[in-house]
């Protein structure tokens, strides 16, 4: 069915088409964008209207103050949507300026576009408990022919990697993932032979080489093990982990990534077969590390603590030379993050677990990896 290639690169899946499951409506342009401080540039900044301000009052203001934006209105240009859940987890559309939106203790699956009013696609029943929920968001590999999307769920008895096909209720394609009172997250990707890699939490249980919990399990869409895993008829390629928090692939230099919050420290692992290496970056302070998305020379991961995007420059032998933060006090919280077929990152905010809310909260945002970096807002 697919050739064997090399299990210590991987790449992402991109190639992908519009679909009527969750609808496309062709190529979009992104704005044009303002350079800014920092390697990866500035934040996309609204331009000033030419109009004159309105001379009526608004109510409760004063003669020439502009009234202030609805509650889910939100002019920052990189902000796609608004008013959403916390976001598990998010996987673009191939036309690039749409994406499906994972929210983790709802269940929803919504498609977003900007100035389009968000819709619910799908709902896939979970116990957001312990840390599950929706957390896990991918395009099926052969999205083009199939249009079908994979979850990773958690429901009261397991966490799971469930089916999501339009009009249709989930469908469970790998079951009995250990759950237990606490890291029950997981995450998804796709591997560069179009194999699902499945991040797997560790639902505080001890380790166990049997249990599929606290590893990256490499299988095909029904669940049953890739070829070439370490172990034939094991759906397991890595193990490790404690509480995932995203998986990416780099399309340039095929590295696999993983993001993962132990109990001493936030890591990033580069995925290989068998027992995950030492991390190629450690956060002693646990920021809390969300997704990741990997382009070029570059690993973003957001964090919900210092509330940033984090980039790390890697070279050549995927070692970390460079780091710097981004978006610092930006949108607050941010989780989930992806790379999209055009190059640009998108990620998603946590700001109602845990933050300070504003009012067009929860929401999904898109940067592009020239510009992305730079002044705060309010």
């Amino acid at each position: 069915m697919r050739g064997r290639r090399a299990l210590a690169t991987l790449l992402l899946a991109v190639g992908l088409a519009g679909c009527a499951a969750f609808p496309d409506n062709g190529p979009r342009e992104w704005e044009e964008q303002l350079e800014g401080a920092g390697e990866l540039g500035g934040i996309p900044r609204v331009p000033e209207s030419s109009a004159p301000p309105s001379q009526a009052p608004p109510p409760g203001g004063e003669p020439g103050t502009p009234a202030p934006p609805e509650p889910c209105e939100d002019p920052d240009p990189a902000v796609v949507a608004t008013c959403l859940d916390p976001v598990g987890a998010i996987a673009v559309l191939p036309d690039g300026a749409s994406a499906l939106v994972a929210e983790r203790a709802t269940g929803r699956v919504l498609r977003v576009e900007r100035d389009v009013e968000p819709e619910v696609v799908a709902t896939v029943p979970v116990d957001p408990s312990g840390g599950g929920g929706l957390t896990g968001l991918v395009l099926s590999p052969s999205y083009t022919e199939d249009r079908l999307v994979y979850a990773y769920a958690s429901t009261p008895t397991d966490n799971r990697v469930v089916l999501l096909a339009a009009g249709e209720a989930p469908k469970p394609v790998l079951t009995g993932i250990p759950r237990g009172a606490t890291r029950n997250g997981g995450a998804l990707g796709v591997d560069v032979d179009g194999w699902l890699l499945v991040a797997t939490g560790d639902a505080g249980l001890p380790a166990d080489p049997a249990s599929l919990a606290g590893k990256l399990l490499r299988i095909d869409t029904r669940g049953r093990p890739a070829e070439g895993n370490p172990d034939p008829g094991s759906p397991v390629l890595s193990s490790g982990l404690t509480a995932p928090g995203g998986v990416c692939v780099n399309p340039v230099t095929q590295a696999a990534w993983v993001t993962d919050r132990t109990a001493t420290a936030d890591v990033l692992h580069l995925v290989v077969p068998g027992a995950l290496p030492a991390p190629a970056w450690r956060w002693p302070d646990r920021p809390g590390v969300g997704g990741c998305a990997s382009v070029g020379d570059a690993v973003a991961v957001p964090l919900a603590g210092p509330e940033a995007l984090f980039v790390l420059r890697t070279d050549p032998n995927a070692l970390v030379t460079a780091t710097e933060t981004l978006l610092q006090d930006a949108y607050g919280r941010l989780a989930a993050a992806t790379l999209a077929p055009d190059g640009l990152i998108w990620v998603g905010t946590v700001n109602k677990d845990g933050g300070t809310p504003v009012a067009s909260d929860d929401r999904a945002i898109r940067i592009p990896l020239a510009g992305g970096g730079g002044a705060s807002r309010a």
